[in-house]
This record gives structure tokens, C-alpha cells and sequence, in this order.
């Protein structure tokens, strides 16, 4: 009975968070109420209501949970939030939280909204937010929390009940790739805002300096690496720090990509475009690009279809000029003893990790002239 309970109350601090599970405060919320409050029988009659609103009444000493947050389906109509909420792109979502007053989190994307597409507004009974011309940008996670006032200090209610500092996660271990060209964001969320947070270095153990430039902190989206580096891999997690509370997070298992900047551009070169049938025939495929950034070759040609072996070099060197390191890339596929099947179009694809593309060349088999006998 008391681990219901104490569930109960933090989810009332979650409270309500369109995509966090409801499900676990539901159901708590449910037992609570038939397992610790004996139903009256309502007497039937004018001026009465029945056994529901009875019910309720008995449990209002209980602290609220998910039914803060409901949403309006339209003037007059509301449902209840579950796990999720699906608005089609383009219709606005209208939620509605109970407190007096409420404090709104919305998704990353939403906090500097500069359209004026999200508008929050406090009743005397209510908060209410309103967001117009949804995009599928706006997926994540709406929460509210009552906040109680004593002059113009404002903070959550039932902040001292707090004992998950980070939002919970299903996994114990989490991978994240580290880009090169892209931001490397570690999702630990605290569930208060006055939670002093840390990053950590599991091997070797250590505390990670956050400097604001290179890596960052936000107390609603974790920890941002903004220029992602070979030193930054390896395990890192959080701690959070409340009180005479601490808690770590999840583990992040963070890897290292070399991203290219661009796709290849192969370009492709024929030893010759026109041979004789049992010649040789060398056809080169070049790439000069990023260096430690790996370029997969592919090759198409005519004799494939005839069951012809594919035989290929691949070589890379160094490439002088341009700014930065570069690297050449070369594949050469080799045609031994040309035959009249190797009359065709030759195509080579490069690919990296930003894409691919491919460039042909044709190349023209001729038979052997047969030689004239001379004349006895």
C-alpha cells in the first residue's frame, strides 16, 4: 500500500506530460481510491448525484495526478490525456491544466517560438496553452506543473516529495554516435530545475569540464556537444544532486564518426575507349576526399551478366593541394584479355556516409584483324 502511494506522488510531480507513461499513475490513482475509500451507496433522489461524484469528493484530500492535463477537443468538450496525443499536422492542440498558477514545459523546438504559434495564458482555476499550425517539429513532450506562490517566490508543488532527479529511461546503456558535422545531444533530463548536474567520464573516471562553448547544459534537454572530437568518446553519464539527494543517469556509450562534409564525386578514366579483343583493359575510378573518411566503391559492367569475375585494386594516398587534409581514393577494375562481352557501359559509384553517386564511361571492343594468307 505505501509503495502505491508513494508512486502516486511522483507522478503527481511528472504530472501529465503528453508523451510520459500515464498508464502506472492511472491505475495507482485507481487502486488508491477503492482500496482506502469505501464507497457510500448514493441515495437516489432530488438534489443527489450518484456514486462517482460521491466517490470523488471522499478522495479530494488526495493530491491530483494526471487529471491536472486534459485537452479540448472542442468549445465545451474535453478528454483526458493518455500516453500520447495525435494532432494531424496543420490543427492546433489546446490543453488545458489544473492550478493556480501552472508553469508549461513544451518540446525544444517550441521554446523560442519567434511565429507566435504557441500561446500560454493563466485562468483563475487553469492554465491553458493553445499551439496553431502543428508540424511533426512540434513532437515531444508537454508538461505542466502547479506551482505554489508566496509573494513573488513560486515554486512546484510537492518538489519535497522528488526522488527521481532524472526522467526515467528503460535502458541501462544508451549509444549515441558523435558527429562530426552534427551536434551530440546527452539526454539527461532532470525533473527539477534547482538539481545541480554534472557530466562524468566512467573510464578513466573522472568529472567533464562543461565551459558553455564547447559543451553545454540545459536543464530540459541535457547535455550539448556542439563540435563532437575523437576525445569526447567513450562512456559518460550524469549526476544530479538535490537536497541530500544524488542520483546518476543512464550510461551513455558515446562513438566516434568521422561524418564527410559532402558525397563523393568519382570520376572515371578507361585505360583506353576503344580495344581489340584480347587486350587488356583498365578502368580507374578516383575520389579525392576527407582524410579517415571511407569511400566504398561499387562497379557495374558488361560482362557481369555474361558471369564475368570481378576483379578490382583499391588503393589511397595522400592528395596535395586544397585546403585541409585530403585523401585520393582509386578503384581500377581490370579486364584481362578483352573479349566482344566487354563491349559497353562501365559505371562506378562511390559512396560515403552522406551518400553516393555514380559516373560511366563506354567503352568500344573490336575484333582482331585476321591476318591475309600470302600467295604461294
Amino acid at each position: 500500500m505505501l509503495i502505491r502511494i508513494w508512486r502516486l506522488v511522483l507522478c503527481t510531480l511528472l504530472v501529465c506530460a503528453v508523451i510520459l507513461e500515464l498508464g502506472h499513475c492511472q491505475k495507482d490513482a485507481q487502486e488508491l481510491r477503492t482500496t482506502s475509500v469505501k464507497k457510500p451507496k448514493p441515495k437516489v433522489g432530488k438534489g443527489t448525484k450518484k456514486g462517482p461524484r460521491a466517490a470523488k469528493a471522499k478522495v479530494k484530500a488526495t493530491p491530483p495526478t494526471h487529471t491536472l492535463l486534459t485537452q479540448v477537443l472542442r468549445k465545451g468538450r474535453f478528454q483526458r490525456v493518455g500516453e500520447t496525443v495525435r494532432v494531424q499536422a496543420g490543427d492546433a492542440l489546446e490543453l488545458r491544466c489544473k492550478g493556480t498558477p501552472v508553469q508549461w514545459s513544451v518540446p525544444p523546438y517550441l521554446e523560442d517560438d519567434d511565429e507566435g504559434r504557441l500561446r500560454t495564458v493563466q485562468h483563475s482555476r487553469y492554465g491553458r496553452l493553445t499551439l496553431v499550425n502543428s508540424t511533426g517539429a512540434d513532437t515531444g513532450q508537454f508538461t505542466c506543473y502547479p506551482m505554489s506562490c508566496e509573494d513573488t517566490d513560486c515554486r512546484k508543488k510537492y518538489d519535497e516529495a522528488v526522488k527521481e532527479l532524472f526522467v526515467p529511461s528503460s535502458n541501462y546503456y544508451e549509444v549515441i554516435q558523435l558527429r562530426t558535422n552534427w551536434p551530440t545531444l546527452l539526454p539527461c533530463q532532470v525533473t527539477s530545475p534547482e538539481a545541480q548536474v554534472s557530466l562524468h567520464r566512467e573510464f578513466p573516471p573522472g568529472e567533464v569540464a562543461v565551459d558553455g562553448a564547447e559543451i553545454s547544459f540545459n536543464a530540459r534537454q541535457g547535455f550539448t556537444i556542439h563540435r563532437p572530437r575523437p576525445h569526447h568518446a567513450g562512456s559518460l553519464y550524469c549526476i544530479a544532486s538535490l537536497g541530500n539527494l544524488r542520483q546518476a543517469s543512464t550510461k551513455y556509450m558515446l562513438i566516434y564518426v568521422n561524418y564527410p562534409m559532402a558525397v563523393p564525386a568519382p570520376v572515371i578514366e578507361a585505360s583506353s575507349t576503344s580495344v581489340t579483343t584480347g587486350e587488356n583493359l583498365r578502368v580507374s575510378c578516383t575520389v579525392v576526399g576527407e582524410a579517415e573518411v571511407a569511400v566504398d566503391f561499387t562497379w557495374e559492367y558488361p560482362g557481369q551478366q555474361m558471369g564475368r569475375p570481378l576483379y578490382t585494386q583499391e588503393v589511397s594516398r595522400p592528395s596535395a593541394g586544397g585546403p585541409g587534409a585530403r585523401q585520393q581514393f582509386q578503384s581500377v577494375l581490370l579486364v584481362d584479355e578483352v573479349r566482344e562481352v566487354d563491349h559497353g557501359t562501365y559505371t562506378c559509384t562511390a559512396e560515403n556516409l552522406q551518400g553516393a553517386k555514380s559516373t560511366s564511361t563506354t567503352v568500344k571492343v573490336a575484333a582482331k584483324a585476321k591476318l591475309k594468307k600470302k600467295p604461294q
